[in-house]
């Protein structure tokens, strides 16, 4: 696998995670480490992220998302990877669903 592959990580984060400004914590570390998508409250109390960039980005990122910002107390993340689309130009958050 080439290190400019890119790839998907669709996660769900399960736990103390609305509320305590997770999703600009996320937002601000996908940014960081250069990768396009967004990340979403769910009305169940999850947060849902979908990120592409290349496999040891996404691993950063998938990391700072177990630690979440201080408030936070993650217990759970569902994670999916899959090639990346290409259908992002920048990370945003959206609006809940």
């Amino acid at each position: 696998m080439s290190d400019h592959q890119t790839d998907r990580l669709s996660a769900v984060i399960h736990g103390r995670v609305q509320g305590v400004g997770y999703r600009a914590f996320a937002a601000r570390s996908a940014r960081e480490l250069g990768l396009t998508g967004w990340v979403r409250n769910r009305f169940n109390g999850t947060v849902e992220t979908v990120a592409e960039g290349t496999r040891p980005r996404l691993e950063n990122y998938l990391r700072d998302l177990k630690r979440g910002p201080g408030p936070s107390n993650v217990t759970q993340i569902d994670e999916d990877w899959s090639p990346a689309t290409k259908e992002f130009n920048q990370f945003k958050i959206r609006m809940t669903r």
